[in-house]
């Protein structure tokens, strides 16, 4: 257990940083899967803004890497293109 006040805080922090991250990436996947599922078009071009910009946003802050986000946008993007 931690010995320090500062050392407290810091558990306290990364556990509510966690619960936050943790929401945010999974409701982008499902976004993602949303997506996916999509059969038409408009729907999904109107959808597809949304979701890069939660992908972009995860990969901001670090929660998922940058390459992963762009790979994740460009087959998202290439499905969007084929409906």
């Amino acid at each position: 257990m931690a010995n320090h006040k500062s050392a407290l805080k810091r558990i306290r922090r990364n556990e509510s940083k966690r619960i936050v991250n943790r929401y945010q990436h999974k409701t982008t996947r499902n976004a993602m899967k949303k997506l996916r599922e999509m059969t038409d078009k408009k729907e999904a071009e109107k959808l597809f803004p949304e979701v890069v910009s939660m992908l972009d946003r995860l990969a901001k802050k670090n929660i998922i890497h940058a390459n992963k986000a762009a790979n994740l946008k460009s087959s998202l993007a290439k499905h969007v293109a084929a409906i």
